[in-house]
């Protein structure tokens, strides 16, 4: 219980919480990637409720059905709401979307066996529930009144808040699907160089992974919606962070700008408690509205964390949160892409080069512009995709240079596949489907459950 554990008595903690993350020594780094995905009836294309009806399968039956593989519950008012092994995690989003969070891992080839196993797992489970999984960012048919919601307190908060600060908090919350991945840092001023360097390659990766084209049955006029929909969901805690390319970012500059995002919630046992639009700073002093006289724990900060979804995100290591959710082969290039970039130094100090003179207006724009356009966008004049060509080449170089070899001999280059045909073509997955779409498919969108599920 959060209450038992000891308080935060000065902002100081908070900043030495952040710093606690530093790893010096490069061979500590690790990787952790996280992908959702929607999960569906295979006779109807239909959505899975949390406890199934009429003899259906429901959300609880998949965890529970990973556990014959070694996972264990984790229970929530009465509820399995994850299931964990070794470090890693299956959780659920709001609206029942299916979440692998990865253990930390050296390298691409152990990330991209271990999603390839939870994969396999999944379509065994899948066959024997008739239930299928599909990687999109944005779900392609249902409206928003038709997705069942689950049954974890910190949504239902966030439900009831979402809607007083944006449009499509709660298409966020429901109908999208990411892919994200976390990596280590060495010092602060690595910390900041990676954080402004993710900052302005992001719109790169969501052009490459752009993967959200359908809406309701039909085209919705976006290669990524999921990444549009952000930009009306909440703009206390989302967006580009202009102030990360400030001079004298750090630690303390970051705690600052999380002290001022409103809370949603903080904890008491198994309790959620709502503090939707209340400060953490008087949090600090004990004048929370929500707890008078109660101060916050570790613990409650953590989860403070958690309700803040910039483009890029800080916690003991940097999120990056710009890509759709995706295919199998995307699943493994994309922690690959980000990896390349940051986790070697000659890779990163020519990321730096690159971007070191871009401005936040800059990058805020084509953040944008991308959600629409996709490789088309324009950035000085050159096209997303010849952007992306460079920084993939950088990426390529990084990979390179880390000199990882699997099991079969072969570098993690190789991951980078999947990225270079995208680009050599100019195709993103969203551009296929449109492709399928006003082809073959004569648009029938319920083509895409059978087709491109994993």
């Amino acid at each position: 219980m959060t209450e038992n554990t000891p308080v935060i008595e000065s902002k100081s903690e908070l900043i030495e919480s952040l710093e606690a993350g530093i790893k010096p020594d490069n061979s500590a780094w690790r990787i952790g990637s996280e992908h959702e995905k929607f999960v569906f009836h295979r006779d109807n294309n239909g959505p899975l409720s949390f406890e199934g009806e009429n003899g259906r399968a429901g959300i609880k039956d998949i965890l529970q059905a990973y556990e014959k593989y070694g996972w264990e519950p984790v229970c929530e008012r009465g509820f399995v709401i994850a299931e964990t092994l070794d470090g890693a995690s299956l959780s659920l989003e709001p609206g029942g979307q299916f979440e692998l969070s990865g253990a930390p891992v050296e390298t691409i080839h152990q990330t991209c066996a271990e999603v390839s196993r939870h994969l396999i797992h999944a379509k065994a489970i899948g066959d024997e529930l008739n239930v299928g999984f599909l990687g999109l960012g944005f779900h392609p048919t249902l409206k928003r009144d038709e997705i069942p919601v689950m049954p974890k307190a910190r949504y239902d908060i966030m439900r009831d808040y979402m809607p007083k600060r944006g449009n499509l908090g709660l298409d966020m919350m429901l109908r999208t699907c990411t892919v994200q991945v976390n990596l280590d840092f060495g010092s602060e001023a690595d910390m900041v160089e990676k954080f402004r360097i993710s900052l302005a390659l992001q719109p790169i990766a969501t052009a490459i992974f752009a993967n959200s084209p359908f809406k309701e049955g039909g085209i919705n006029g976006f290669k990524s919606m999921r990444s549009h929909i952000w930009t009306d969901t909440d703009p206390d805690r989302t967006g580009v962070l202009p102030f990360v390319f400030d001079q004298g970012m750090g630690f303390e500059r970051y705690v600052d700008y999380a002290l001022d995002v409103p809370m949603y919630f903080l904890r008491s046992g198994d309790r959620y408690i709502d503090a939707s639009g209340q400060s953490f700073r008087d949090f600090l002093k004990g004048n929370l509205p929500a707890a008078p006289g109660r101060k916050p724990t570790m613990q409650d900060w953590e989860d403070h964390l958690t309700t803040l979804f910039p483009e890029v995100r800080l916690k003991t290591f940097l999120e990056q949160r710009g890509a759709d959710g995706t295919n199998w082969a995307g699943l493994c290039a994309m922690p690959a892409f980000w990896v390349g970039l940051l986790y070697d130094s000659v890779a990163q100090t020519a990321a730096w080069d690159l971007v070191k003179d871009w401005t936040p207006a800059e990058i805020n724009t084509l953040r944008n512009a991308v959600p629409r356009e996709g490789l088309n966008a324009l950035h000085r004049g050159r096209t997303v995709q010849e952007w992306a060509r460079e920084v993939v080449a950088i990426s390529d170089l990084g990979l390179r240079n880390r000199g990882r070899i699997g099991n079969s001999g072969e570098n993690e280059q190789g991951f980078l596949g999947s990225i270079k045909a995208t680009l050599d073509s100019g195709m993103t997955q969203a551009d296929i489907l449109l492709a399928h779409y006003n082809g073959e498919w004569d648009g029938d969108i319920t083509r895409v459950f059978k087709e491109f599920s994993y």
